[in-house]
């Protein structure tokens, strides 16, 4: 643990306190009830500009602030920058099961769950509290908390302002985005290292898409896990990055294991970390990789926030994502600047930068923030030809409802091609679609309702199929997929009906 005392305050840029004055004054002009999101690329200094927010809401309005945090990492870091710069704060951990003591304390940082609880036993758990800032705001479970709060202001904060559930989009909750600097003016100006980027071509084919949207783990596993997927990461670290303190994004456990077994056989300090080690395994292990030069982490969805290691010199992204937020994270963490780090080296083997684009590329985030459905569409489907790659994965309690061996058999793309092949007209392609998913449906329905239930509850699937075929023929406008989609179902429905209604 470090001691308070030794922990320096860290003084804003001048950007830094350019934007703590313009929040500041936002909150001013809008008063109560007004909601604020604010854009940051990771390593820009989030905790510190909303820890000098904190310290002059307090100061301007004598009312609490409370912090919510989704890592206790990110609560106790906060905690210290507060204590630095004069805010006396509490971290509300799981062992705080009461505040008799509150009116000692301006600022209260809390993780989202462990208020969650003390709110439903009381929901007066904190009094006074007239700012709710909220770290990492694109994740979906601070919503609940907000209901508490309704007459506070909300400040949010993300590097990517999009919602980690498309169904809840951040403007449903803030009523504006702040965009702060970009990338490439914090590169610029010499406050974020530069990514050099090395990508290579990798198959995808076997990669399925889960219902979240991104490629399930178990695909990923079956991807990154084999021999050759290996040998390819292999090398691409030593032709790249040998020499480099390197962290490894992988999206499965096993993967991970093996990764580091494969290295280890060549010889490199390389350890393994995932979400299943104990508080005090973790500490250990992230000790070491600081400690240890040239080391190398390969880890499993546990370094992507909350992690600050500025000496690391590569990123490798081993494994394939179609989520933005996730892209920026995972690079973000080798973005920290040192005085001999200027730039770090960024390994793609997942065709992520031909999904995204650089990590340097100019974003509009306020078009993703008014319009995220539009936003995410054009970026994938206009850069990503992935989806001919990757198979559509249901969910288990669906497929136990459909015949899987009839559904699998299909694909899109080579029916379409043997259909322009044949001489026939493209749209022939999407008539023995329909009669692929008829016959799924149909296989197991018990009567025609249970067969409609179960239409229900394959549109994703549906979906994702008709995309395909929007992409073959290069017409993919919002108004024609709808109108094919609305067809494609009617039919559906009415092939099922005369069918199953019959017997």
């Amino acid at each position: 643990m470090i001691d308070e005392a030794l922990f320096e305050p860290k003084t804003l840029y001048p950007f830094q306190e350019n934007t703590v004055k313009q929040i500041i004054k936002e909150l001013d002009e809008n008063g109560a009830n007004f909601n604020l999101l604010y854009q940051l690329p990771t390593g820009g200094g989030k905790t510190v500009i909303f820890s000098e927010i904190s310290k002059q809401y307090i100061e301007k309005w004598n009312k609490k602030v409370l912090i919510l945090t989704h890592r206790i990492e990110l609560s106790i870091q906060t905690s210290k920058q507060l204590n630095a710069i004069g805010v006396s704060n509490k971290v509300i951990n799981s062992e705080v099961k009461t505040l008799e003591d509150q009116v000692d304390f301006n600022c209260f940082i809390a993780m989202v769950e462990t208020l969650n609880n003390r709110l439903q036993d009381n929901e007066n758990f904190i009094k006074d509290v007239g700012l709710v800032i909220v770290d990492e705001a694109h994740y979906n479970s601070f919503r609940k908390i907000f209901q508490y709060y309704q007459e506070a202001n909300i400040l949010g904060v993300t590097a990517t302002p999009l919602s980690s559930n498309k169904a809840l989009p951040l403007n449903d909750h803030y009523d504006k985005l702040k965009v702060g600097e970009s990338i490439s003016s914090l590169i610029e100006k010499g406050y974020l290292a530069n990514a050099e980027t090395f990508t290579y071509d990798v198959n995808l084919h076997g990669l399925k898409i889960g219902s979240n949207g991104d490629f399930t783990v178990s695909s990923s596993e079956l991807v990154y896990g084999n021999y050759f997927m290996q040998e390819k990461l292999l090398f691409a670290y030593e032709e790249v990055a040998v020499g480099t303190k390197t962290l490894i994004f992988n999206s499965g456990i096993e993967t991970s294991i093996r990764v580091c077994e494969t290295f280890v056989k060549r010889g490199y300090k390389i350890k393994h970390l995932d979400s299943t080690f104990s508080e005090k395994d973790r500490k250990e292990t992230l000790s070491w990789f600081k400690e240890t030069p040239d080391a190398i982490l390969t880890s499993v969805g546990i370094l992507t926030t909350g992690f600050d290691e500025p000496t690391v010199e590569t990123i490798i992204l081993n494994r394939a994502t179609r989520s933005l937020t996730l892209y920026h994270q995972m690079i973000g963490r080798g973005s920290r600047k040192l005085p001999k780090k200027d730039e770090f080296k960024l390994i793609d083997l997942g065709n992520n930068v031909r999904r995204f684009g650089l990590w340097q590329d100019y974003i509009n985030w306020m078009d993703a923030f008014n319009f995220p459905d539009r936003f995410l569409e054009s970026r994938l489907t206009e850069r990503d030809d992935l989806e001919f790659e990757v198979e559509f994965e249901l969910p288990r309690f669906i497929r136990d409802r459909v015949d899987t061996d009839v559904l699998d058999a299909f694909s899109m793309k080579r029916v379409y091609d043997d259909c322009i092949d044949q001489g026939l007209k493209g749209k022939e392609a999407v008539e023995l679609s329909l009669e692929n998913h008829y016959l799924a449906i149909f296989n197991k329905a018990s009567d025609f309702y249970d067969a409609l239930e179960t239409l229900e509850n394959i549109q994703e699937h549906i979906q994702h199929r008709l995309k395909q075929y929007t992409k073959c023929i290069a017409k993919s406008t919002n108004n024609y997929f709808k109108y094919l989609m609305e067809t494609y179902n009617r039919q559906l429905r009415q092939k099922l009906r005369a069918t199953l209604n019959d017997e």
